[in-house]
């Protein structure tokens, strides 16, 4: 198998208290780990990481988990423990420095429990055409969620809330939705949902790589110069002193080619930051790794056989 990167969110079991919640089981997590095993199996780390520095281009598939979620210490950890597998995870530090649950997350959260139509319907009477960023609209509508099967509500809110909104709106519309369909379990949801620093230390000491996924998951083409530059140094910093060592990779938060630029990529590698991975369903080359090590493309997991949601 050539090089590839799988990329993971959500990794659970069912929740009854969100039935329409996306995530891949954790059984067919383990089932697509079985297929990965037999069609090519998994990268060598040290080959990898040896690759990034003028090595030969390894075989197989290197896994990549986002989001920093109690899931991939619960529940990814184990299985690839008891498999000799290592993996890359992607941790945003906001959550963990007391920014409760990311508006990325709040969007998962109310599509996850409630239908798609209903929030549909209450995020068109909260918001207005002046609040959407006009110029920005039509290239994040063609250029998001192109890899994703999802029902016209469901994209509607996603792109709404992710992509289209003025930043300065974002904030307030999603915390009327959430006051509106959770009231005050959110804290406790958010308290639930993220890893903690002694679990983001033991993945490392199991051999895990962890990376930075920014601090508040932006759209950093959207940001300034100084913004993205917070953004970037501020994460690293802190997962940096969590950790005791340096941090030397980054995963660009929605991923996409638009959701970034150049500039980004020069910023991260100011920083000393190795290398960085996007979104882009294809293989990982030689080229890749000496000419745009910051731009790194990624498969959804669920373009493998066991990788799609069940729901």
């Amino acid at each position: 198998m050539p090089l590839k990167s799988l990329m993971y969110h959500y990794v659970r079991p069912d929740r009854r208290d969100f039935p329409h919640f996306r995530h891949l089981h954790i059984d067919d997590f383990r089932r697509q780990l079985d297929w990965l095993a037999a069609n090519g199996g998994f990268a060598d780390r040290a080959a990898f990481l040896e690759a990034l520095e003028g090595g030969p281009l390894p075989d197989g598939a290197v896994l990549t988990f986002d989001d920093g979620f109690a899931d991939h210490h619960d529940f990814v950890l184990p299985e690839l423990d008891r498999r000799g597998l290592w993996g890359i995870f992607y941790v945003p530090t906001g959550p963990l420095a007391g920014g409760g649950m990311l508006d990325v997350h709040r969007v998962h959260m109310l599509l996850g429990r409630f239908d798609a139509a209903v929030v549909a319907e209450h995020l068109r009477r909260g918001i207005s055409p002046d609040m959407i960023d006009a110029e920005k609209q039509r290239e994040f509508a063609e250029q998001t969620y192109r890899w994703q099967r999802n029902p016209d509500a469901v994209l509607f809110v996603k792109r709404t809330l992710n992509y289209f909104l003025l930043p300065a709106y974002r904030g307030p519309v999603l915390d009327a939705l959430m006051a509106r369909f959770f009231g005050e379990e959110e804290a406790a949801l958010a308290e639930e949902l993220y890893m903690t620093p002694a679990r983001i230390r033991a993945l490392r000491e199991a051999g895990m790589i962890v990376g930075s996924h920014s601090v508040s998951h932006p759209v950093m083409s959207r940001l300034s110069t100084a913004e993205q530059e917070r953004e970037i140094g501020a994460s690293l910093a802190f997962l940096e002193r969590l950790l005791g060592e340096p941090v030397v990779t980054f995963c660009y938060p929605y991923g996409g080619r638009a959701t970034f630029t150049r500039e980004t990529e020069e910023l991260l590698a100011d920083r000393g930051v190795k290398f960085s991975f996007a979104v882009e369903p294809r293989d990982i080359t030689i080229d890749d790794l000496r000419e745009r090590p910051h731009a790194l493309p990624r498969y959804d997991c669920n373009m493998f056989p066991h990788g799609t949601c069940r729901n």
